[in-house]
Order: C-alpha cells, then sequence, then structure tokens
C-alpha cells in the first residue's frame, strides 16, 4: 500500500535520500567508465578468444553488472514512481543478483586455485565441497529473510521511494548470509597466500633462473586476489554495521556516508574487480605467449579455461 505523506518530519530522510542517490549514480558511472577503459582487452582476450566457462562468466558478470546498474539508479531515482509490486520485483532482482553474482565470483575463484595448486584433484573437490556447502546455505537463508522483508512505496512532499520493512529474523538471516561468504573469502584467501608464500620459497632456493615464469604468473594471481579480497573485507563490515538497530534507524551524515560508501564497494566488487580477476590472467598469458613465441612444447598450468602459461618449477 503507497504511503503519502507531505509531513516536514520527514525531509531528512529525503535528504538522505538523494544523497545516497548520488553514490548509486557514481557506481554506476564506474562500472560503465571501467567497461570503456577494458573494451579493447574484452574484444582481444575474450571476443576473439576460444570460448570457455570463464568467458561466458566474464560476460555474464559484466554485462549483467551494467543492467543491474541501471535498474539500480532507476529504482532509487526519488522521481520515478514504483509500486507496491514494482518495489518488492526489485527488492528481489537486486538480492537475488548479489547472490547469483558473488556465486559466479567463487566459480572464479575455484578455478584460479585449482591452476594454482598444479590442477590437484584433491583440492578440486575440497574447494567445491565447501563453495557448495556456503552457497546453498546462502541461497536458503537468502530466500526465508526475503520473505520477512516487505516493499512498498513511499510518497514524501512529491518525492518517491521505497521503503523496506523488516520482520522477524530477516536482519539476522542476512547477516549470516554475509557472514558464511566471508568464511569462504578468507578461506579463499588464505590458501592462495599459502601456496604462493611456497612457491616464492622454493624459486628463491632453486635459483632466479629457476620457474621466473611461474613466479611471474603467481605474482600476478595473488595481487589481483589480494585486491579483491580487501574489497569484499570493506564491503563484508559495512554490511554487517549497515544491519545493526542502531544503523538502520540513524540519520547521522556518518551513517549517511557509510551506507553511500557501501552501495560504490558492492558493484565495485562484483561488476569491476569480478571481471579483473579473468582479464588479468588472460592479459598475463597474452605477454607472455608474444614473449615465446607460444612454444606448444613448453610444460604449463592451464587456468581452466585453457590460458597456458609456462612452468619450471614445481608446487
Amino acid at each position: 500500500m503507497t504511503f503519502v505523506s507531505n509531513d516536514p518530519s520527514w525531509w531528512p530522510l529525503l535528504d538522505a535520500k538523494h544523497f545516497n542517490s548520488y553514490w548509486i549514480v557514481a557506481a554506476s558511472v564506474v562500472v560503465v567508465y571501467d567497461w570503456v577503459l577494458t573494451i579493447g582487452q574484452e574484444i582481444e582476450l575474450i571476443w576473439r578468444q576460444r570460448w570457455s566457462l570463464m568467458t561466458v562468466l566474464y560476460l555474464v558478470i559484466r554485462y549483467i553488472g551494467i543492467l543491474f546498474s541501471v535498474v539500480n539508479v532507476l529504482a532509487n531515482m526519488p522521481v520515478v514512481s514504483l509500486t507496491d509490486a514494482v518495489s518488492n520485483i526489485l527488492n528481489y532482482t537486486i538480492n537475488w543478483t548479489n547472490v547469483v553474482m558473488t556465486a559466479m565470483l567463487g566459480v572464479i575463484m575455484i578455478a584460479r586455485l585449482h591452476a594454482m595448486y598444479q590442477r590437484s584433484r584433491t583440492m578440486l573437490i575440497f574447494l567445491v565441497i565447501i563453495f557448495l556447502a556456503v552457497n546453498i546455505a546462502c541461497v536458503v537463508l537468502g530466500a526465508i529473510a526475503l520473505k520477512y522483508i516487505a516493499a512498498e512505496e513511499l510518497i514524501f512532499s512529491g518525492m518517491h521511494m521505497c521503503g523496506y520493512g523488516y520482520e522477524g529474523d530477516a536482519q539476522f538471516l542476512a547477516s549470516m548470509v554475509w557472514m558464511l561468504n566471508s568464511v569462504w573469502e578468507v578461506l579463499a584467501l588464505c590458501l592462495s597466500v599459502r601456496i604462493a608464500v611456497k612457491h616464492f620459497r622454493d624459486l628463491r632456493r632453486l635459483g632466479p633462473m629457476s620457474g621466473s615464469t611461474i613466479g611471474d604468473c603467481f605474482r600476478v594471481l595473488t595481487q589481483s586476489h589480494v585486491l579483491y579480497f580487501a574489497s569484499f573485507a570493506g564491503v563484508s563490515c559495512v554490511e554487517l554495521i549497515n544491519l545493526s538497530p542502531a544503523f538502520l534507524t540513524s540519520n547521522s551524515i556518518g551513517i549517511l556516508i557509510l551506507d553511500s560508501a557501501l552501495n560504490v564497494l558492492l558493484v565495485v566488487q562484483m561488476f569491476v574487480l569480478g571481471p579483473r580477476l579473468i582479464l588479468s590472467v588472460r592479459k598475463y598469458h597474452a605477454k607472455l605467449v608474444a614473449g615465446s613465441d607460444a612454444d606448444p612444447s613448453m610444460n604449463s598450468i592451464v587456468f581452466q579455461e585453457h590460458v597456458h602459461i609456462s612452468t619450471s618449477g614445481t608446487v
């Protein structure tokens, strides 16, 4: 049911809504700007290469991200009228998009770790089991939480906005989803750092000329992984704070900035750093092939998508 009011007491909420909408637009601009910056690499490293699972994941994450950004901007524009039904649809769409994109990013992470561990079947099975357990739990918890979130259209002094009411354990269930995802990301980071440290120690022991290529490869994988994890850690911390009762009832400028920063970090983590996890490895592979004349006889590890990286050491 649409709630209409011209009471001036709602004006601080309108100011907060306007402030937040600017950040959402900024996040959308970042996604589109990053796509424009990398379109040349995308054509060369994605469209002109043989199609694989990583190709599909890249394209889905990249272009769903652009569509998501547009929808998110429209949903948060004060001049756009949204009925209760549309508000609920947008709420479900945005939340399930987050769940699906997080799962896709998890698949990319499994592929990277599988490559770093020399395609170890044991490591792959371990990662898949943990990944399925975490994501199945997140889907179940997310579905239950959404049942307790009611959306309605609010019209304050002629400005339209979506209002969300949290009932039951909705906030607790949402925080559990973020905690489970955080556990997965911490595990992935620890496994990545562990194998990278082991490799760098082996390279130091064997000498600078032994396994230099794989050392560079691990450096590329680790650097992009750490950057991605740092973004995820920031998003998780802010999201957990965002779900606290004190946060939901406060209109202070600090809380508004924190909430707005969350919108930017969440979008950047999924739709900018996510695709760049794939581009970083493919770009490195392209430079490697150019430097080695793509010798087909060299030993290699495969980054799941048939990206071959020369190696001369052991994991």
